[in-house]
């Protein structure tokens, strides 16, 4: 897993952060899938498409059209689906389609015969290919679900903390004034990005969680998102716990969506694209926020690379998906990444991204984990944008116990259920006004720079901005229409 999924690897190892001991993975097995190959395509335009941008609602659901509305945001180009003409003549070429981007007009095709791959660029409507994944002749064999426990232990409850494990991570944020006004996500949906959440279907402290659906979007995979691999569980407890008194989360009574994007047994460009389509399932399902412990710089083959000049925003794939998300009316809240103490430092992929909000980690002494990836973008934008607790963040495991765990993947959603919180507050503004009102409330606002962002929110702080920014519209509205 490496550095994609933004743990803090250092003396453990990269799987054992991840709930796994490094005897899960010994055995080594020829791949039962054989040898194989993912290319994106990427097509010139949508041409042949029986689709308009005058009729949305025949290709983008109720909730996905509704958030626009609201929100005052047009259809685009981008959100017409790709030509159905041109995906029957790539399939006719004998090979799989695995994943379809609309808003990147791409498409994942899947072959044993590279060839037959390579010669689908000569079509007059692909404008490129690159090859995103190619499988290993041999593979480890992870071993199942981890064994849960039924309960939390007696000594996990504090008495005098409602919040229990989860009421620092909170208080540092000022979260704990919005929740006593009512406001604890209720009415909103987030969406976690991830490589899975083992047991999170077993674990009696997730059965009052509004879990509205999940969907796995990696080539080849299990079927469920619960079977393996619980980076997602440990990030999903941040924010959706609700066990008073023993660990209660930032956003307990939003509803989420699990979406599995993440290739946890390699690091290939192709997870980008899984990325992207989970971001637009997201949009389709009504989804208000993603949060996002990912991050992509390095690949198992070296030549894909990404490299500083690239963080614009724009020119990876997923930080070009990313960059679309607030235009599409929803807040991307990301992790910085955790290379502050390697060679690369920076931050990842898609935390370049504009308009979103990429999260660093913080210390409970207020200051920058020195893991904790900076900035700024290779434009100049400042990076990361705000911070949270990232070190000996209170999460709970696939095991079902609780643990506390560093890393900038999970400063990330705590920070997203802080952030549904103030949205739940304050229906009426738009993501980029959010996003907006969370760095405004930070503690560097005044000084913004790229090791802390604008600093550490304070929630209560940006829902009372949001108040007066409302209540100077309303006044102005009124002499507005005094005058006439």
């Amino acid at each position: 897993m490496k550095k994609t999924l933004l743990l803090l690897l250092l003396l453990i190892g990269a799987l054992s952060s991840y709930g796994y001991s490094r005897e899960h993975f010994t055995e080594i097995i020829p791949n039962p899938e054989g040898k194989s190959y993912i290319y994106r395509l990427t097509l010139k335009d949508k041409k042949g498409t029986p689709y308009s941008l005058s009729e949305p609602g025949k290709y983008l659901s109720e909730k996905s059209v509704e958030r626009r509305r609201r929100q005052g945001l047009a259809v685009d180009s981008t959100d017409l689906p790709v030509s159905p003409t041109y995906l029957r003549q790539i399939a006719h070429h004998d090979v799989n389609i695995v994943g379809i981007s609309k808003w990147n007009n791409t498409v994942l095709v899947r072959s044993a015969d590279r060839q037959a791959l390579e010669r689908l660029g000569r079509l007059p409507f692909v404008k490129s290919t690159m090859k995103v994944w190619e499988s290993r002749d041999s593979i480890p064999r992870p071993m199942g679900r981890v064994s849960v426990e039924p309960k939390f232990e007696s000594w996990d409850s504090t008495k005098d903390k409602l919040y229990g494990e989860g009421q620092n991570q909170i208080e540092v944020l000022d979260g704990v004034k919005l929740h006593d006004a009512g406001f604890r996500g209720k009415g909103m949906t987030i969406a976690v990005l991830d490589a899975g959440f083992m047991n999170v279907d077993k674990i009696d402290a997730f059965s009052n969680v509004n879990i509205l659906g999940t969907h796995n979007f990696v080539v080849p995979s299990p079927t469920t998102v619960y079977k393996q691999m619980d980076h997602g569980t440990k990030v999903l407890s941040t924010m959706a716990m609700n066990q008073p008194h023993t660990f209660v989360g930032t956003a307990p009574d939003a509803s989420y969506w699990l979406l599995r994007s993440e290739d946890y047994s390699s690091e290939n460009v192709v997870e980008e694209d899984y990325w992207a389509e989970a971001a637009e399932f997201a949009d389709s399902v009504g989804v208000d926020i993603i949060s996002s412990s990912l991050g992509y710089h390095h690949f198992d083959d070296s030549l894909a690379n990404h490299h500083y000049w690239e963080q614009d925003g724009h020119t990876a794939l997923i930080s070009r998906t990313a960059s679309m998300l607030a235009d599409k009316g929803i807040i991307c809240v990301n992790s910085a990444g955790n290379d502050g103490m390697g060679s690369w430092k920076r931050i990842s992929f898609p935390a370049d991204a504009d308009n979103i909000l990429t999260v660093g980690a913080l210390t409970y002494q207020g200051l920058n984990s020195p893991f904790s990836s900076v900035g700024p973008t290779a434009d100049g934008r400042i990076k990361p944008d705000v911070m949270a607790i990232g070190s000996s963040t209170s999460v709970v495991s696939g095991s079902g116990s609780i643990q506390h765990n560093n890393g900038t993947s999970f400063s990330c959603p705590t920070l997203a259920g802080m952030v549904a919180c103030l949205w739940q507050a304050l229906p009426g503004k738009t993501a980029k006004q959010i996003i907006q009102l969370v760095r405004e409330a930070g503690n560097n606002a005044s000084h913004p720079d790229n090791i802390y962002g604008y600093g550490t929110p304070d929630f209560w702080k940006a829902y009372q901005l949001g108040l007066q920014s409302a209540s100077v519209v309303s006044d102005v509205a009124e002499q507005r229409q005094t005058n006439l």
